[in-house]
C-alpha cells in the first residue's frame, strides 16, 4: 500500500445542515467522486471540537474533520474556537424577504411594525437588520416572530403562518422562500438585494487539523472532489438535487423551484473577508463582545487547502 493509500484508508467525517440545498456539491463529492470513506452527518461547525451547539437545528453528535455552515455560524462559535478555518465556499445565496401585500407592504419601510418570522442567532436574522438599516430600521422597529427546526416552531411551518395570515412577512434560506412565496401566491411581495448580503455556505476545519499530515491530505482530496461536484452541477445538476432532496426530505420539485436562487462557487469566495468583517459586528453585539479587526478575521480564512487542491 502506497503512503497516499494509507492517507486515505481512515474515514473523512463531514457535517452540515441537511436540510439546506447549499449542501449539494458535498453531498455529490461525498457520494459519487471522492474516492475514500465519509461519513456525512447533520449538524454544524461546533462538531469540529466536538462541542454542543446552542442552536437545537444544528445539535450534533461525535467530532468532525469538515463541518459545513454559514458565515454566521461559523462566527460565532470562532472566538472562543481560534483555530477554525475558512477553507472552500460550498454555496452562495441572495435572501429574500416575502412578504403579504394584504398586510399593507408595497415597499421595504412597509415592515415598521410587522410581524416577520425568521430564525434567531442566524444569517438569515443579520440579513433581515442589514436589510432594515437601508431604510433607517433595526430590528427593534418590526416584531420577529422565531422559528427553528427541530423545536416546536420549525422553519416548515413559516409558509402556512404567512398564508394564515399570522406573519406579515418571513425571511429564511431556500426552500422555505420558494415555498412561502408559492403558499400566497400573487399576494406576495419581496426584497431582495445581494449588494446588502448573500450567504456565503462554506466548508471549516481547524489549524490543528490541516497541520495533520494524514488529516490534511484526505481535506485537500475532499476539496479536488468538491471542485470537480461543482463542475457536475454546472453541467448536470439532477444528481445533486436528487440527493439533496433525499438528505433533506423534499420532494423533487420543490428543489427544483428553489434552485436558481443558489450559486456553486466552487472555490474559496474572495470576498470572504470583506463580507466577515461587518458580519462580525453583529455577531459580536449578538454574543457581547467586542469585533474584531480586518488583521484578526484574516486569520481565520485559510486559501491554502484550494490551491492545493487546484495543482
Amino acid at each position: 500500500m502506497s503512503a497516499a493509500t494509507e492517507e486515505m484508508a481512515g474515514e473523512l467525517r463531514i457535517y452540515g445542515n441537511l436540510s439546506l440545498l447549499e449542501m449539494a456539491p458535498v453531498l455529490l463529492a461525498a457520494n459519487r467522486i471522492y474516492s475514500g470513506k465519509t461519513v456525512v452527518e447533520h449538524g454544524g461547525v461546533m462538531s469540529l471540537w466536538g462541542k454542543t451547539t446552542d442552536l437545537p437545528s444544528l445539535a450534533a453528535a461525535g467530532k468532525s474533520d469538515i463541518a459545513a455552515n454559514s458565515d454566521i455560524q461559523a462566527l460565532r462559535c470562532s472566538f472562543e474556537n481560534p483555530d477554525l478555518r475558512f477553507i472552500f465556499t460550498a454555496a452562495e445565496c441572495p435572501y429574500r424577504i416575502v412578504c403579504r401585500r394584504s398586510a399593507g407592504i408595497t415597499r421595504l419601510a412597509d415592515l415598521r411594525g410587522k410581524r416577520i418570522g425568521t430564525m434567531l442567532k442566524s444569517s438569515a436574522e443579520y440579513f433581515l437588520d442589514r436589510m432594515l438599516r437601508t431604510v433607517g430600521m433595526t430590528e427593534r422597529d418590526v416584531t420577529i416572530v422565531p422559528f427553528m427546526a427541530k423545536t416546536e416552531s420549525p422553519l416548515t411551518l413559516m409558509p402556512q403562518a404567512l398564508l394564515a395570515k399570522e406573519l406579515d412577512a418571513v425571511t429564511v434560506w431556500e426552500p422555505q422562500m420558494q415555498q412561502a412565496s408559492i403558499a400566497i401566491g400573487s399576494d406576495a411581495i419581496e426584497f431582495i438585494d445581494p449588494s446588502v448580503y448573500r450567504e456565503r455556505f462554506n466548508l471549516c476545519s481547524t489549524q490543528a487539523k490541516l497541520a495533520d499530515a494524514a488529516t490534511r491530505h484526505k481535506i485537500v482530496a475532499f476539496v479536488r472532489a468538491l471542485v470537480a461536484a461543482t463542475e457536475q452541477l454546472r453541467r448536470a445538476p439532477q444528481e445533486g438535487r436528487q440527493l439533496v432532496a433525499h438528505a433533506a426530505q423534499l420532494d423533487i420539485e420543490t428543489v427544483k423551484d428553489a434552485w436558481p436562487y443558489l450559486t456553486y462557487p466552487g472555490t474559496l469566495a474572495a470576498d470572504l473577508l470583506d463580507v466577515l468583517i461587518p458580519a462580525d459586528v453583529w455577531v459580536a453585539k449578538e454574543t457581547g463582545r467586542a469585533p474584531r479587526t480586518r488583521s484578526q478575521l484574516s486569520g481565520f480564512v485559510d486559501a491554502s487547502v484550494v490551491r492545493e487542491a487546484l495543482t
